[in-house]
């Protein structure tokens, strides 16, 4: 069984894209959900207390994040290297939210072991992996 299509990329290529374009899109709707308080009082009291109490910059990394992890499975899907620099920002932008989640909104909250994987680990592994694999896609040729 051909593994590749015509053009020489593995069928995995695109699943990986368009499932990192879905995960950065809730993403995104996560970040726009948070923006609005009637919606952020639904949420629980831990979630709140990070949201309400969340300084400009690690709101700001929280968009660089989503979004550029976003805009980066956009560009893996156009088949264009810049790709892995804006997975490297949104990389960036994460690693400023989560300071704030770790070190300051930690001294208020006790997150739970579910909610440390959920909301630290597998964000940053899964940006740390859209590098990667867009080093990987571009060394194979797969984008320009």
């Amino acid at each position: 069984m051909n593994e590749q299509n015509s053009t020489g990329i593995h069928w995995s290529f695109w699943v990986i894209a368009i499932v990192g374009l879905i995960w950065n899109a809730m993403g995104g709707a996560n970040f726009v959900m948070q923006m609005n308080p009637d919606a952020v009082m639904t949420v629980p009291e831990t979630h709140r207390a990070i949201i309400e109490g969340r300084p400009i910059w690690a709101t700001a990394g929280f968009a660089v994040g989503v979004f550029g992890g976003a805009l980066g499975c956009l560009l893996l899907l156009l088949r264009k290297s810049a790709a892995s620099y804006l997975f490297a920002v949104s990389l960036i932008g994460m690693i400023a939210t989560m300071i704030h989640s770790i070190i300051i909104a930690s001294s208020v909250v006790d997150f739970s072991a579910f909610e440390i994987i959920m909301m630290i680990f597998m964000p940053l592994l899964v940006a740390v992996f859209l590098i990667w694999y867009a080093k990987y896609a571009q060394g194979k040729n797969w984008i320009n």
